[in-house]
């Protein structure tokens, strides 16, 4: 019997899984605080993935996406693991110091100010393998949806660790810098790493992943149809 996908039980799932990483601590907050910050956005999580099927490895119906303003990417990329797994993250010695600091959310994205929003219907691009980004972002677009950033990549790897696989790595299309480089998730050595590509470079392994345009911040409902 297939259980219903239920959006109240995964968002609560969510936050559980942010305070057993010590997602509370690294942002200077009590575990209390933490919950108390994003508790607002549970109920436009209900209303957003109503409809929406149960997460599978490449698609899940919601992300709860915390911010640099709340807890720093490097710290964030050090608290993913591959599923079943323990080693750490890293991030990619290419990257200079206080690169990641340049890479914004492009404006497209529209996110929410703020240290935590959702995200909808994010897919890890498995189909766009082998597309170079600037390829990848035309079809993205095509389908009335929009690549995610750096920050949204490692809620989905975070969260769903099974997200990223053997050629099944994914850009974030959606952070850039000014220049040609893209953010990307791949696995190295046995763990996730935040590295980059170029954005006309196509990679077998390599995806675009993208989610709904919309992007909720607390105080704000989940647009009704």
């Amino acid at each position: 019997m297939t259980v219903p996908f239920d959006p109240a039980a995964e968002f609560d799932s969510q936050v559980d899984t942010l305070v057993k990483l010590g997602y509370p601590a690294l942002a200077g907050r009590s575990e209390d605080d933490f919950r108390d910050l994003v508790a607002p956005l549970r109920a436009a999580a209900v209303t957003g993935a109503s409809g929406l099927p149960a997460p599978t490895e490449g698609r899940v119906p919601f992300l709860l996406v915390i911010t640099r303003e709340l807890v720093s990417v490097e710290e964030r990329v050090a608290l993913t693991t591959l599923a079943g797994k323990r080693k750490t993250g890293i991030v990619d010695r290419h990257y200079a110091e206080g690169d990641l600091g340049r890479f914004d959310p492009i404006k497209e994205l529209d996110v929410p100010a703020g240290p935590a929003y959702l995200l909808f219907d994010v897919d890890r691009g498995a189909d766009l393998c082998n597309l170079a980004p600037s390829a990848a972002m035309e079809i993205i677009t095509g389908r009335d949806r929009l690549p995610i950033s750096i920050d949204e990549g490692l809620a989905l790897v975070t969260l769903y660790p099974a997200a990223l696989a053997t050629n099944r790595c994914f850009s974030l299309v959606g952070s850039r810098c000014g220049d040609k480089r893209v953010p990307a998730l791949w696995i190295s050595q046995g763990a996730p790493k935040l590295g980059w590509c170029w954005w006309g470079n196509p990679h077998t392994w390599l995806g675009s992943a993208s989610a709904r345009p919309e992007r909720i911040g607390p105080g704000v409902s989940y647009p009704q149809a």
